[in-house]
């Protein structure tokens, strides 16, 4: 009788702490709910949440469905999926780099997809500022383009990584420093880029690296979701390789675990939907660095569950920082990667303080 009840007590307490982190998502999920909702009801046309719930449930004014649904819809929905993916690519990357400050923006990705669009933008025509009598905005004549040489520069930088790791045989958490390095190189060739520029063209890149949630269309959004959706599944697949590797690669090669093609793969999966996200919106800092630590304080390195709730948290990061940017000098639009750092910084460093105090 003993060992059953022991066998009892054990399975009590292992669904307790499954229904623990279970419940953490939950939360989460409730708290991205009413973030959108804040959202669809913050701007200069002053729609109420009421009224929000009532175009969504199909009533509701004309004028309100045209605000929702081709406005603020599309903006929130693009700062969902960015937060998404560079929240989980994040997540990932501190996992096989061992090592907790690994992000796209500390490991050059972000960098090196500036240095790209501002390629694109000054030696290839790709965007340039408009300026006369009527009108001074910036327009980008081939975005496309933009996109392209952005997200070949976010590749490119992890490419790099990987084979100077390949190469030299580094540890892993010695990659982070090859992309502080590539990080200092490719915002130095941007910064001579733009001195050698006309400054329309570099309007046009300052523009670009400020980050714009508006900038996305239906095409790109939906690209963002599906290669999120893709990674997402590849993720948690892996998900019990990734606790392993909480061990140590060593450790999870004992296990079973190929740690050399999961560090290369997951690397690979992870800067592929940072990449897009920051090709298709513009720089957004901090946002992969924070949120994996906001939910391993609540969930721990469990990455059954730590993979869905920093997609959850980053989307909640982002749709937040896009509400202060548009409240704070309302009518104006403050740019959102600017946000994100403010908004993420303070609280890291907390994180920081906590863990130091906690050792």
């Amino acid at each position: 009788m003993k060992p059953l009840n022991k066998q009892k007590n054990k399975n009590h307490e292992y669904f307790k702490y499954i229904g623990k982190k279970w419940s953490v998502l939950i939360i989460l999920a409730a708290l991205l709910f009413i973030a959108v909702l804040v959202s669809l009801s913050v701007g200069s046309s002053g729609i109420s949440v009421a009224e929000i719930i009532r175009v969504l449930a199909g009533r509701g004014e004309s004028t309100s469905r045209t605000i929702v649904f081709n406005v603020r819809m599309p903006r929130i929905a693009t700062g969902m999926g960015v937060g998404i993916a560079l929240a989980m690519a994040g997540c990932v990357m501190q996992n096989v780099l061992r090592n907790p400050l690994a992000s796209a923006s500390t490991l050059g990705i972000a960098q090196g997809a500036s240095f790209g669009a501002a390629l694109a933008i000054i030696y290839f025509q790709a965007g340039i500022q408009v300026s006369n009598a009527s009108i001074n905005a910036i327009t980008f004549t081939n975005p496309y383009t933009v996109v392209l040489f952005a997200f070949l520069g976010g590749i490119i930088t992890t490419g790099i990584i990987l084979l100077v790791s390949r190469v030299t045989g580094v540890n892993p958490s010695v990659m982070i420093l090859v992309g502080v390095a590539l990080s200092a190189l490719f915002t130095g060739a941007t910064t001579l880029m733009q001195y050698f520029s006309d400054d329309n063209r570099v309007a046009a890149v300052v523009y670009w690296t400020f980050g714009n949630l508006g900038r996305a269309g239906l095409r790109e959004i939906s690209i963002i979701y599906v290669l999120s959706a893709l990674a997402f599944i590849y993720f948690i697949y892996n998900r019990w390789n990734y606790n392993a590797m909480e061990s140590g690669s060593t450790t999870a090669k004992s296990l079973g675990v190929n740690a050399d093609s999961l560090v290369l793969i997951s690397m690979t999966v992870a800067t592929l939907i940072s990449a897009a996200a920051i090709a298709f919106v513009g720089t957004i800092s901090f946002v992969g660095l924070i949120a994996p630590h906001i939910v391993r304080r609540f969930t721990g390195n469990d990455y059954r569950f730590l993979i869905p709730g920093s997609a959850f948290t980053g989307a909640i990061v982002m749709i937040v920082a896009d509400v202060a940017s548009r409240m704070i000098a309302s009518p104006a639009i403050l740019p959102i990667g600017a946000l994100t750092s403010f908004l993420g910084a303070p609280l890291f460093l907390y994180l920081i303080i906590k863990q130091g105090k906690r050792q």
